[in-house]
């Protein structure tokens, strides 16, 4: 049986229809905090899910939710198998961490919306025993608390967990409304790797590399190296903040050291799932001059490409490439991973050449009631602040462009 748990105390509405309730008013109600959800039965759930997120996984969720900038402070809507009668008894089943319309988008919509974990994937986890059921109860948890809607940020338009939503929005005649759609990097890490850079390189572009390595080892031998254990990870992280806070990012202001949070955030998280597994930091060096650095994230049969990191006064010498080069042999090498999602932006000009693979990634409206009036004016009013920002996200993207074709 499954048992849906509520956000405490939850003000029902009497009424018969929908009942809109304003983000304020939502905020003002006393929710289930996302720091609260049990982390055994979080990790439990994560084991079982149907489509994997390493950035909903607890030790990176509960670390984003505790310190990261403008991140704190995310609700739950959470769904559990209960077989006693007895409430939350059973195991979780269904877990989506949430903020409201007004937090994410500033317009006050009777929505929630998936929360941002730092990474660029918010896809639920979902049980894959009973997936439908999950989402089916999540819809309804929603509905519960006067929502008209929820709003999926960047999921996987093809993926598990979307489809079981969309069976479970079908039984109610409903059907999801994609806001926006694109699609990004990722590996096939079950192919060989070297034949996998043949085809995406070129044999000219694989020779012009390999004389770059040749000169990046003049300063020193060349060396990759992988950090897994909980000791090693937290040291190579501390080489990551260094080299990310030395280039572009830094002087834009988004290097991680350079917030006390975020610094916070991702040194208990790296260290925190690396102690299960679920993180390694790759390095790349000349001699003893660390020259770029990654964070990857795993979960289940997948690995996640979270950030870079690279030194620019070795800029000439394609650091970036170089290790990224190397993590495609490590991954592809790896029984236990099949798919690397490089959660990059579309477009990437550094990944985009290498891993020719592609994810369909999109934000996604949900309804939650038939003929609802407010979904169109929800829609219009979420396509008109995506059409005022899209200029200057251009403009961002084409800076980002220039500077990380130097990576």
């Amino acid at each position: 049986m499954v048992e849906t748990v509520n956000w405490a105390p939850v003000h029902r509405s009497s009424m018969s229809g929908p009942a809109a309730r304003s983000s304020q008013q939502l905020q003002d109600d006393e929710v289930m905090a996302l720091g609260s959800v049990g982390i055994d039965r979080w990790r439990a759930l994560a084991e079982r899910v149907v489509e994997p997120n390493g950035y909903y996984l607890p030790d990176w969720g509960l670390a984003v939710n505790a310190t990261a900038r403008a991140r704190t402070d995310a609700a739950a809507l959470t769904v559990y198998e209960n077989s006693s009668g007895r409430p939350k008894a059973g195991a979780l089943i269904g877990l989506m961490p949430v903020i409201t319309a007004w937090r994410a988008f500033r317009i006050p919509l009777p929505a929630l919306v998936s929360a941002d974990p730092y990474g660029t994937l918010c896809t639920p986890l979902l049980d894959r025993d009973g997936a439908e059921a999950a989402a089916a109860a999540l819809l309804g948890e929603a509905r519960a608390i006067g929502q008209h809607a929820l709003i999926l940020r960047n999921v996987a338009l093809d993926g598990a967990a979307m489809k079981a939503f969309t069976v479970a929005l079908e039984r109610d005649c409903l059907e999801p409304q994609t806001l926006q759609a694109h699609a990004r990097a990722s590996l096939d890490a079950t192919r060989d790797a070297d034949e996998l850079l043949r085809d995406a390189l070129g044999a000219k572009k694989l020779k012009e590399l390999r004389r770059q390595r040749n000169r990046l080892a003049d300063h020193g031998e060349v060396s990759f190296r992988i950090a897994r254990t909980p000791n090693d990870v937290a040291a190579a992280l501390e080489i990551f903040l260094v080299l990310e806070a030395s280039g572009w990012k830094a002087r834009r202001g988004t290097a991680l050291v350079q917030h006390d949070g975020d610094a916070a955030f991702i040194r208990r998280a790296t260290t925190a799932l690396a102690e299960r597994g679920q993180c390694e930091i790759a390095t790349l060096q000349a001699g003893e001059t660390p020259v770029a650095a990654a964070i990857v994230l795993r979960h289940q049969d997948r690995a996640f490409y979270f950030k870079l990191g690279v030194d620019e006064n070795f800029a000439k010498f394609s650091p970036g490439v170089q290790l990224t080069l190397d993590l495609t042999r490590h991954l592809c090498a790896d029984p236990a991973i099949a798919l690397v999602d490089s959660t990059a932006a579309p477009g990437h000009p550094m990944i985009d050449p290498i891993w020719r693979g592609r994810l369909t990634i999109g934000d996604v409206l949900i309804p939650l009631y038939r003929r609802d009036p407010v979904i169109p004016l929800m829609r219009a009013a979420l396509t008109m602040r995506q059409a005022m920002r899209a200029p200057a996200r251009r403009a961002v993207h084409f800076i980002r462009k220039r500077q990380e074709n130097h990576a």
